[in-house]
């Protein structure tokens, strides 16, 4: 690790003004993942600008039901807010299944979404990877890529997006607010994340030299009957090789709405839109839940190793549904 400059930030329009002096600059929340990269020689920042004591560690009602979340709020006071736990459930869940009560501790909201993949070449520099070095090949594709994307990829990038906590913000609407030294910006979660195509190391729309300020979750009567189920292959403390996360309103044995999203299947957190197209309206039952997992997988393009996934998420989809609408009619 190469020498970097530390200074701590007291307030947005500071830290905005810091970070807008040095490009090589980076802001540091709980630094679980930031500062494994600068140990790894992936990321090699020239100055780091603590935001932890800025306040943006809130979480908040909005009119109409809704919540405002603080970039700084840790993944843990997320998970425990009764709010959160009460009105979107398959989040707190989320946030439970993503890492070990130590790192929940540290890890924020805002860097949460802001992690990199964990694919293996993107964090070992001697290897070839369009992610960190653009133009230089993707090892995975023809290399180890058992837990890669079966969903949106390119020939460029088949790295899948790490976040638990990304996918329930994901099937809820969230929307991400910023500030930069032009004002304060905000962008659907839908957008915030680029399609790989042949630009992999961009990986979000954030304007250059933006800070994270908060997430703000719309209303979302369904969300309280929600689920987020996660695979991983140890029981213990591990990235997913496939999860969702769901919401289900039934009535009368027929869907009336539904949330769903996928991780570890793509190079962000999915929205399944033709799932929920085939649910909405449907007979609540396994044919209908089936119907709706292959109608988002019908896209799939798996590569040689991974293709268990299609199956995996499929029942996966099938499983949490079924556990959904059960709770839904008791």
């Amino acid at each position: 690790m190469r020498e970097f400059d530390y200074q701590r930030a007291h307030d947005v329009a500071g830290a905005v003004a810091l970070l807008g002096a040095d490009p090589d600059t980076r802001f540091l929340g709980g630094g679980t993942n930031l500062v494994d990269l600068m140990k790894s020689g992936v990321e090699r920042p020239t100055r780091l600008i603590d935001i932890r004591e800025l306040p943006l560690d809130d979480i908040e009602s909005t009119p109409g039901g809704g919540l405002r979340i603080g970039a700084t709020v840790t993944n843990g006071d997320l998970a425990a807010h009764p709010e959160v736990r009460r009105r979107y459930p398959a989040l707190a869940q989320a946030v439970l299944a993503g890492a070990s009560g130590q790192l929940r501790n540290m890890a924020t909201v805002g860097g949460n979404l802001l992690q990199r993949t964990r694919c293996g070449y993107f964090t070992d520099v001697t290897k070839p990877c369009n992610k960190r070095t653009p133009g230089s090949g993707c090892s995975a594709v023809t290399g180890e890529h058992h837990n890669h994307a079966i969903l949106g990829a390119s020939e460029h990038c088949v790295a899948v997006h790490p976040s638990d906590m990304g996918v329930a913000l994901t099937a809820f609407d969230a929307v991400v607010h910023f500030e930069t030294a032009d004002g304060a910006g905000e962008l659907p979660l839908a957008d915030f994340y680029l399609p790989v195509g042949d630009t992999p190391h961009r990986e979000t729309a954030l304007p250059p030299g933006a800070l994270i300020t908060g997430v703000t979750l719309p209303p979302a009567p369904v969300a309280v009957n929600s689920r987020y189920r996660k695979v991983r292959e140890r029981a213990s403390y591990a990235f997913a090789i496939g999860s969702v996360a769901a919401a289900l309103d039934v009535r009368d044995g027929v869907v009336r709405d539904a949330r769903l999203a996928l991780g570890a299947v793509a190079s962000r957190p999915w929205r399944a839109l033709a799932a929920e197209r085939v649910l909405t309206g449907a007979p609540a039952g396994p044919e209908t839940y089936a119907a709706a997992a292959d109608a988002e997988l019908a896209a799939a393009r798996p590569l040689p190793h991974n293709g268990y996934k299609v199956d995996l998420i499929r029942n996966l989809v099938v499983a949490v549904l079924t556990e959904l609408a059960e709770e839904a009619v008791r």
